[in-house]
């Protein structure tokens, strides 16, 4: 296979599915369920990413209190809940777990 025919592939795979959302938008109507789903995708997303980031350590789930990410995100969480400020958020979830580092 030619170089140039694989790269011009790849090229086509990427382009193409970011270019399809541009090119189709306003004209095709979501159903109202649908656009009703797509509105949880990116909290869905945010918390697979935090949730791997928080509980993983070396390929395996850590629950233990020796787990500083873990305590600061369900501090933050709790924070979250709380207040519903961002910056307290932020600022309880990094001392958090500054705090867990210095200690442990």
């Amino acid at each position: 296979m030619s170089i140039w025919l694989l790269i011009v592939g790849m090229a086509l795979l990427t382009f193409v599915p970011r270019y399809l959302p541009f090119a189709l938008a306003g004209r095709i109507k979501l159903p109202p369920l649908l656009v009703a789903g797509l509105e949880y995708v990116p909290i869905a997303v945010l918390t697979a990413i935090i949730v791997q980031v928080a509980l993983v350590r070396d390929g395996a789930v850590s629950l233990g209190v020796d787990n500083p990410h873990m305590l600061a995100a369900a501090a933050a969480t709790v924070t979250a809940l709380l207040s519903r400020s961002l910056f307290m958020t932020i600022g309880v979830g990094l001392l958090c777990y500054g705090l867990v580092r210095w200690v442990v």
